[in-house]
């Protein structure tokens, strides 16, 4: 018998014994920071509110299909790939097993944000390649030529990569850092899948084989096992770890406005899949919304103002997309797709952000409910064609016609934003603990 069966027929008294106890049996607990509507709703700003007190600020899926911008005294930061925690020189940077990671665009943003913070990635980070991002555009182009619509990718190779994740051909970190002939071999054939699907595709594979060479180098000193790095976090002394999701519960592969989704899971369940996290030690979960809504690219969207007040929305927000530069499509905020993104993500507070772009309105309205043929529907629609076709049911509010950027309390806010912000709060059944009046750290007021 194996000494195999010879454990398991005659176990020890005690199943623990042998077995070296964790240093900290509990656990650190991890705060998630998830968008709630369809992205771009200010994400950015809290994770980097924060990291100020984080030791660890960590990115779990995307790539750099993302953009957060903050502003720090003054200065502006787009961060696409690196976690907007980066700015504070005491956080380490953890980017997760779950993102896809385009070292060219990788090592641009790290020199243009001055390289502030220790950035680790993981052995198991998939690659995004230059022919990624040109299939994700000849893909767009198909789709447009025989369906006659787009789905509106950012074309930064997302899609491909997590597709050649799926049908297990993609490579990884590890690949990269190994042996580079077998890599070398492994990239050839991957090129040459693509090409036997996409005549028009060609790849300088000698060109890239000898760049990708030379970022793996520069990627090699910060390359870490994420499984146990991210253990040894949670299980020894005391640390404060944040982690900072991409894109929103709307775009979420399985949850969200498929098929005008992103191709990853940007629900709080992304972050124990990306980082190699135990759900036991997940703690607080704050979803981020803005005070309105908007949205980037094709996809349903009911609460949408194809007029003056959508221009007014999107004039007074700056609503351009940070990674594509197109307009963002602006509309009320709709709280029938923030109680959907509740129900997933167990928000434990809300972050409300751009409360002071409203201040103008003569009134304000709020979705409540969807219907169809006149009847309420009791639920968020999976099916697209319906979810196109609802009629929203609103609550109407009267403008506060007062400028809200200088408020830094809650008693700062006039009565008749405080009662908007109360109303949402109550219906989406989740407290809101941050108020956001403003682009910088000063202009989030903390409510507890």
């Amino acid at each position: 018998m194996s000494n195999y069966h010879k454990s398991y027929t005659n176990p020890p008294s005690n199943p623990t014994q042998g077995l070296k106890r964790p240093r900290n049996e509990t656990g650190n607990k991890v705060i998630v920071v998830l968008g709630a509507q369809w992205g771009d709703e200010g994400k950015g700003k809290v994770v980097d509110l924060l990291a100020t007190e984080s030791d660890l600020v960590c990115r779990c899926q995307g790539g750099n299909n993302a953009g957060h911008t903050v502003v720090v005294e003054g200065k502006e930061y787009d961060f696409h790939l690196l976690p907007s925690g980066i700015i504070n020189p005491k956080s380490i940077c953890v980017i997760g097993n779950g993102v896809v990671i385009h070292l060219p665009g990788l090592f641009e943003e790290a020199e243009n944000n001055e390289k502030k913070g220790l950035h680790l990635f993981c052995f198991y980070l998939s690659t995004v390649f230059d022919f990624h991002q040109v299939v994700d555009g000849i893909q767009e182009t198909q789709r447009q030529a025989t369906e006659g619509k787009i789905i509106g990718t950012t074309k930064k190779g997302i899609g491909p990569t997590y597709a050649s994740k799926a049908s297990r051909t993609g490579l990884r970190v590890c690949d990269l850092l190994g042996d580079f002939k077998e890599f070398s071999t492994k990239f050839k054939n991957l090129v040459e899948q693509y090409q036997s699907m996409y005549s028009s595709l060609t790849v300088d594979t000698e060109s890239q084989l000898k760049k990708l060479k030379e970022y793996g180098e520069r990627l090699r000193p910060m390359v870490r096992d994420g499984v146990y790095y991210m253990y040894e976090a949670l299980h020894g002394p005391p640390k404060k770890i944040l982690v900072e999701g991409a894109n929103a519960a709307l775009l979420d592969i399985d949850f969200g406005t498929y098929p005008f989704v992103t191709s990853s899971n940007c629900t709080v369940g992304g972050a124990c899949t990306g980082l190699g996290i135990p759900p036991l030690n997940i703690g607080e979960v704050y979803g981020v919304s803005k005070a309105y809504t908007t949205r980037v690219g094709i996809g349903a969207f009911p609460t949408e103002q194809l007029n003056v007040t959508g221009e007014l929305l999107q004039t007074r927000g700056h609503e351009v997309g940070v990674t594509t530069g197109r307009k963002r499509r602006c509309g009320w905020l709709d709280l029938v797709i923030l109680r959907y993104a509740h129900m997933i993500n167990g928000f434990t507070a809300i972050a409300l952000t751009k409360l002071d772009i409203l201040d103008v309105l003569d009134e304000i309205k709020v979705g409540v409910a969807y219907k169809i043929n006149g009847k309420r529907i009791p639920h968020f629609p999976a099916d697209m064609e319906l979810l196109h076709k609802v009629e929203v049911e609103y609550e109407t509010f009267p403008g506060w016609k007062s400028d809200t950027s200088a408020a830094r309390k809650w008693n700062n806010l006039p009565q008749k934003a405080q009662n908007y912000i109360r109303f949402v709060e109550n219906h989406i059944g989740v407290p809101i603990k941050w108020v956001g009046v403003g682009k910088s750290r000063e202009c989030m007021i903390q409510m507890f």
